[in-house]
């Protein structure tokens, strides 16, 4: 009880003393040992990484994460699981549950029925698409997202705290410093002077036996300030050292967040590529929907036994005889393709992404579709897969 007591006491001590060189330091009545140039440019770069890599992960978080409730909920899930031991389930994406009642949607309304049918088809879409997602997440997560939380929960942390205990190490440095200064001061003093009882509350809480002249007393707590100085300093350069190496690893840090940044822009990089790829498959199947909702449409304006039975027109209520069709004397335009398409029949034209065809309507021709010409070629092209020039 008495250690613990003393350790307490000691300890309160050294923080009082720091704390009145800080604030000296703060008033300007104290100096302060400064840090080389590359030892201060070592701590700004090694504060502006830390910054900036909070800020990059934080977004990066709400990038991969967008809904701020939902983000939160997530972390605290993964903070559970993580002191638990226990592995986090996966997550359902936005484009997954989606994908789900679209399904859901297609059996109350008919698989069957054009409207049912094309949300099992967007449905599916949206499935595969919230399984890239998914993968896409875990991939930055593990190659981007750990690293640079490492960084701060780790080296960060190593680093602040021996950069706090060397800012310790200097107070008590410049304490010291102004002990033997404040000393020396005295003794040259009591050498003038000559024999008077010293005052050693100038310099150190401590009682001392005067059994000596003043001056004596001076050089003897002159000696003691001194060497306690030199074991200060050796400690301060030491701690310096320490540091120093830590800080410099910053270095080291941006090239593994370098490599890291490499991984994560392949991995965003492919994930575009795919989604990209699932939604181009999604058009081409779209696009050949509109046929049917075409025949339904003619099949009901054509009442059975009206005039129109005895009208000839290229546009069949069974088939569209593209040979019958003629391009008219005007109402013709350009139209660069935006996707390459596959015909599904004789009657459609394949096209080629960024090629430029002819195009224009027939009458009684659903308004989803177009007749294109490209050379000798001809026949219908979806609406949807064009950008019309004027």
């Amino acid at each position: 009880m008495d250690f613990n007591v003393k350790k307490l006491a000691s300890g309160a001590g050294l923080f009082f003393t720091r704390a009145v060189q800080f604030t000296e330091e703060k008033l300007g009545q104290a100096e302060k040992t400064e840090l080389d140039a590359h030892f201060e440019n070592l701590i700004s770069r090694a504060d502006c990484t830390k910054h900036w890599t909070e800020k990059i992960l934080r977004q990066t978080e709400v990038l991969l994460q967008p809904n701020p409730i939902d983000h939160t909920g997530a972390r605290i899930e993964e903070f559970l699981y993580e002191k638990l031991d226990m592995k986090a389930p996966s997550r359902v994406t936005n484009a997954e549950l989606l994908s789900q009642y679209m399904e859901d949607a297609a059996k109350e309304f008919g698989s069957g029925t054009p409207y049912g049918s094309t949300l099992i088809k967007v449905g599916e879409c949206e499935r595969r698409l919230g399984a890239a997602e998914r993968e896409f997440i875990q991939t930055s997560a593990i190659s981007f997202l750990n690293p640079l939380r490492n960084f701060l929960e780790g080296d960060w942390r190593t680093i602040s705290k021996e950069r706090r205990l060397l800012e310790n190490l200097r107070l008590d440095l410049d304490a010291c410093k102004t002990r033997v200064k404040k000393a020396k001061a005295a003794e040259a003093k009591a050498a003038c002077e000559g024999d008077m009882v010293p005052d050693f509350q100038e310099t150190r809480p401590r009682n001392y036996v005067l059994s000596a002249s003043a001056s004596a007393l001076w050089t003897e707590e002159v000696e003691k300030a001194e060497q306690e100085l030199r074991l200060a300093q050796t400690e301060f350069d030491r701690q310096a050292e320490v540091t120093r190496l830590l800080l410099e690893g910053i270095s080291s840090t941006h090239v593994n967040h370098l490599r890291c940044l490499h991984e994560f822009v392949e991995a965003q990089a492919a994930y575009y590529k795919q989604c990209h790829l699932h939604m181009q498959e999604l058009q081409k199947e779209l696009g050949r929907l509109p046929n049917a909702f075409a025949l339904n449409s003619t099949h009901s304006m054509a009442a059975p036994g009206s005039a129109s039975d005895d009208i000839s027109s290229p546009v069949e209520t069974d088939t569209l005889k593209i040979e019958e069709v003629q391009a008219p004397a005007t109402g013709t335009r350009k139209a660069k393709v935006l996707y390459d398409y596959d015909a599904a029949d004789s009657s459609e034209l394949s096209l080629l992404a960024d090629e430029l065809i002819t195009v224009y309507t027939v009458p009684g021709m659903d308004s989803d579709w177009l007749i294109g010409e490209r050379g000798n070629l001809k026949g219908k092209v979806p609406v949807t897969y064009l950008e019309l020039l004027s």
